[in-house]
């Protein structure tokens, strides 16, 4: 089989919408998911940084989760969109390469960062005396830091083994986004042993920080059943389960996806499981704060009062 001609710098993405009038309702309703989210996001940061009463370990994390997000949203709608609209499909190998990169790195740093916040509310219920000390300010930088730097490091090695893979004359990515795992299939030699590296590294950054996830929240769950205040036993519950349910959106369509022997599974599926974690929890996650959490929500109701005042004046 011939390798693919590198004088066309470039790979074709098939997409995930057919070129119908159903496949444009479609892209409308994403590209309303990807302003909600943008705007979300954007002012789930905003409402954190201006707000003193949310500068908190627990709130500066979730400012990261929302950067994160959004940046997760930018990196696949945009090009999407594009792509759909004017009807060309193609994407330069630079632009592959990048757009990958940002999405393994936003993948991996999520997936750790998720596993933060889980700790941190495990400190936060179980052993609320020493929570000064274990999530100080600087243990709380320590850990956005680390999040960051092992996601992009992680991405960086993916990224420079997957594009000096030989590939073949068929550069028809069946998916609308870059993701590794759907390159492979046109590589022009045996990429068995980096599929088993690459569901190594899935363990290590998505299935052991859920693990972690799972036993905190066991912890959790099991001291908030012993509060004697009803007041604390609720506000606890209703923080744990906000975090669970953004953690179920997150790693159900990955564990599905990356878990699976390729085989197993379709293309058509691991394209719809994509919208799950790169278009709907980017555009869930402040929704699903903002409206189950009083502290969110009355400091949105204080920065909207001093808006108005400042319009009035």
């Amino acid at each position: 089989m011939e390798k693919w001609n590198q004088t066309f710098s470039g790979f074709i993405l098939l997409g995930l919408l057919a070129p119908n009038q159903t496949g444009l309702l479609l892209m409308i309703l994403f590209i309303f998911f990807f302003v909600v989210a943008f705007f979300g996001n954007s002012g789930m940061i905003y409402l954190i940084c201006v707000d003193v009463r949310l500068h908190t370990p627990m709130y500066f994390l979730l400012s990261q989760l929302s950067f994160m997000d959004l940046m997760y949203i930018t990196n696949t709608v945009p090009k999407m969109a594009f792509n759909f609209l004017s009807g060309q499909k193609r994407i330069s190998f630079v632009g592959c390469g990048v757009q990958s990169f940002f999405f393994v790195t936003m993948a991996c740093s999520e997936g750790l960062l998720l596993g933060s916040m889980a700790y941190d509310r495990f400190v936060a219920i179980c052993h609320p005396l020493h929570y000064p000390i274990r999530m100080s300010k600087r243990i709380c930088v320590k850990m956005i830091i680390g999040c960051w730097t092992l996601g992009s490091v992680h991405s960086l090695a993916h990224i420079v083994y997957a594009f000096h893979i030989p590939y073949c004359r068929s550069r028809a990515i069946n998916h609308f986004l870059c993701e590794v795992p759907s390159m492979l299939p046109l590589a022009c030699m045996d990429t068995r042993v980096y599929e088993y590296v690459i569901f190594m590294s899935t363990c290590v950054f998505l299935l052991f920080p859920f693990l972690g996830i799972s036993a905190s929240y066991g912890r959790v769950l099991l001291a908030v059943s012993h509060m004697r205040s009803k007041e604390g036993r609720q506000k606890a519950f209703t923080t744990c389960s906000t975090h669970l349910t953004v953690v179920t959106f997150y790693y159900a369509p990955f564990v599905y996806t990356y878990f699976q022997p390729s085989k197993l599974r379709s293309p058509e599926e691991d394209k719809i499981l994509a919208v799950f974690y790169t278009i709907l929890t980017p555009m869930l996650n402040p929704i699903i704060y903002s409206l189950r959490n009083k502290e969110v929500l009355r400091a949105m109701s204080r920065v909207l009062g001093r808006i108005s005042s400042m319009k009035k004046s």
